[in-house]
């Protein structure tokens, strides 16, 4: 490893690290945001669908953006524009104005949706030049972002500190670690990975034409849903379904995140060995495991317990199917955009729907819906073998 790619791939970890800094920081202090608006769970999902929005539109203007300006604009962008949200959603909360907290929501969900396919991009040219599974702990960075800042969440939850205060300061922490690293991707490197497939329509008609794809597209799904369902409202089930306190439900979600990260980091050498079908179909079932007992055994320990298994199994989902989608066919980016933009269903769909099922049936309830989910993902997990897997499968000629 050069020392360019060295720290080419450092300034990557860090871009990884921020937006899960930020998310958590958020959700941990979603139990407050919800006391001082004064929100039901119906309303609550209101308001988180300002994030749902702000993801989609992020998404789906994405790849054209990359295409004109490269990965490392819209990266810069993107980040800013989650830090700037972060920060609307503690004035939001500080004065009581709900459409200010879903404007906050709409931007961090903008930043993050438009950002992350080009850091994608970006995270698959790296692990391309690496020659070894590294998307997994690029997205494990993300992760051990959001463990870091849930503790930090649950601590100042506990004693009561000012959300506004909070959130502004994670705010500046985030745009200055953007600063220090956002030189060390290169300006080309999306705009020439995305623009040279922004060419010919058939092209990309047969990217969305491709079944294998399409499969692996509802995998992410699955598992962006499972893990986007937790960031949205694993404290709240632990404080509405299962009794527990504010500062405890925030600290649920610390265990989640750290399972999800220890997920991430571990996860590379799985995929290296048992192949990427075999280790999403794994951690499908772990996740539907956790998911089963978080919903329907009635036990504190347990549901805190089964927040480990839910990490666990959602943690390999995206970055895994992301890798196999960039490598299901020609057209790499093209299909990492595609692959993203289905999975980004989740993100649009999750927090409305389970708002309104929990409404009626109770959180705990609402979440059978992304236990079905996750089960079906798991039958759809042989599409993501790579194409030496592939072949090794193939039945010998002769």
């Amino acid at each position: 490893m050069t020392a360019d790619l060295a720290r080419r791939r450092t300034a990557v970890f860090v871009l990884f690290f921020a937006p899960g800094l930020i998310i958590s920081s958020w959700v941990t202090r979603t139990p407050d945001v919800r006391d001082l608006l004064g929100a039901s769970t119906a309303q609550m999902g209101l308001i988180l669908f300002g994030l749902s929005v702000g993801s989609m539109i992020g998404i789906l203007c994405s790849g054209a953006v990359v295409a004109r300006w490269g990965a490392r604009l819209v990266i810069l962008a993107g980040t800013s524009t989650v830090a700037a949200g972060a920060a609307v959603v503690g004035v939001g909360a500080a004065t009581g104005s709900g459409p200010g907290v879903a404007l906050g929501l709409a931007l961090f969900g903008l930043g993050m949706g438009g950002g992350e396919v080009a850091l994608n991009i970006e995270g698959a040219e790296v692990e391309r030049l690496l020659g070894r599974s590294t998307l997994p702990a690029m997205h494990g960075f993300f992760s051990l972002g959001t463990v870091v800042g849930a503790v930090i969440g649950m601590c100042l939850t506990a004693v009561g500190f000012p959300v506004v205060v909070h959130l502004l300061a994670v705010t500046g922490l985030v745009l200055a670690a953007l600063a220090l690293v956002i030189r060390r991707v290169p300006t080309e490197v999306g705009r020439r990975t995305v623009a040279e497939h922004h060419e010919p329509g058939a092209a990309r008609a047969a990217v969305w034409k491709d079944p294998a794809l399409l499969l692996i597209g509802c995998v992410i799904l699955a598992l962006a849903m499972a893990e986007g369902t937790a960031n949205d409202w694993l404290p709240l089930v632990m404080v509405d379904g299962h009794g527990f306190d504010a500062a405890l439900g925030s600290a649920v979600y610390a265990v989640f995140a750290a399972a999800m990260t220890v997920g991430r980091f571990v996860g590379g050498r799985f995929v290296d060995r048992f192949g990427r079908a075999a280790a999403l179909g794994g951690s499908a079932v772990v996740g539907a495991a956790g998911l089963a007992l978080v919903i329907f055994v009635d036990n504190q320990a347990v549901a805190a317990a089964a927040a480990v298994l839910w990490g666990l199994g959602a943690s390999l989902g995206f970055p895994v199917a992301l890798s196999a989608a960039g490598d299901s066919g020609e057209n790499s980016a093209a299909r990492v955009s595609l692959a993203a933009t289905v999975g980004y269903v989740a993100f649009l769909v999750g927090p409305p729907s389970l708002g309104y099922l929990g409404e009626h049936f109770g959180l705990r309830h609402a979440l059978i819906l992304v236990l079905v989910l996750v089960v079906a993902a798991v039958f759809a997990t042989p599409a993501a073998r790579s194409p030496r897997e592939v072949g090794d499968a193939a039945p010998a000629r002769g």
